[in-house]
């Protein structure tokens, strides 16, 4: 029988937004920011390691992309939350690939967050310093502020490769305190990695906030632990 004139089942209602979180802006003197994922479209990592390097490493090994990703998630599993798991050589030497060549042929997929530099250029007009602290790999630094420009609305980009430690690891903060110091009572942190998050609580961050849309083109997370935000646009009524 056809169901062509069959009512539409019922939508589910979609769950309210939860507000942007409510900031002191006088009581926050830096704030300090992740790239991928967090000003940066996620999409652009998730398509590079999930799909374009698969593919490239099947071509390499003369199997299917299927056979390359069954192989290739166990290696990304085992070294997950580590230094090396964000860095582009020691993914060239695994897999023997060129993978900052590999980077730069997809490039045109990274894209800024809307309203970021919107958002960056409120923070510099409040007096707020602006520090990128980012575990991703030195190579994938100039080739996204190659695309993005994003570099000249910083203040300060602290790389976890040259702190030899990544962020989710303890110590980290007190290394990039040599470099930058700051009041963790006073400094308010963006990211979209949890586990970073739950390692900058842990210092004693008092302010922190999660990115609950890293993807564009994924759903958006339902996140608890921490205050969130989808888009920057939610903080600029506010900041303004």
């Amino acid at each position: 029988m056809s169901q062509r004139n069959n009512p539409a089942p019922p939508r589910e209602p979609v769950p309210a937004r939860t507000p942007a979180p409510a900031l002191d802006w006088t009581a926050i003197d830096s704030v300090f920011l992740d790239m991928d994922g967090t000003l940066l479209d996620l999409y652009y990592d998730n398509h590079f390691w999930l799909e374009h390097v698969p593919r490239r490493w099947a071509d390499k090994l003369g199997v299917s992309v299927r056979e390359a990703k069954a192989a290739l998630l166990p290696k990304y599993r085992r070294i997950q939350g580590t230094l090396d798991w964000y860095c582009v050589d020691h993914w060239s030497r695994e897999l023997g690939l060129d993978i900052a060549l590999l980077k730069a042929e997809v490039e045109h997929l990274i894209a800024v967050h809307p309203h970021v530099p919107d958002f960056l250029d409120a923070l510099a007009a409040r007096g707020k310093r602006r520090v990128l602290v980012t575990n991703a790999h030195q190579k994938s630094i100039a080739l996204k502020f190659r695309r993005t420009r994003l570099g000249g609305q910083l203040d300060r980009v602290i790389c976890a490769h040259d702190l030899k430690l990544a962020k989710e690891s303890p110590g980290f903060w007190d290394r990039v305190r040599e470099l930058e110091p700051f009041d963790p009572a006073r400094t308010l942190f963006v990211d979209d990695n949890l586990d970073v998050l739950r390692a900058a609580r842990d210092y004693g961050f008092r302010w922190l906030l999660a990115v609950s849309a890293p993807d564009s083109r994924a759903p958006e997370r339902q996140i608890h632990d921490f205050p969130a935000v989808a888009h920057f646009a939610e903080l600029l009524p506010q900041l303004r």
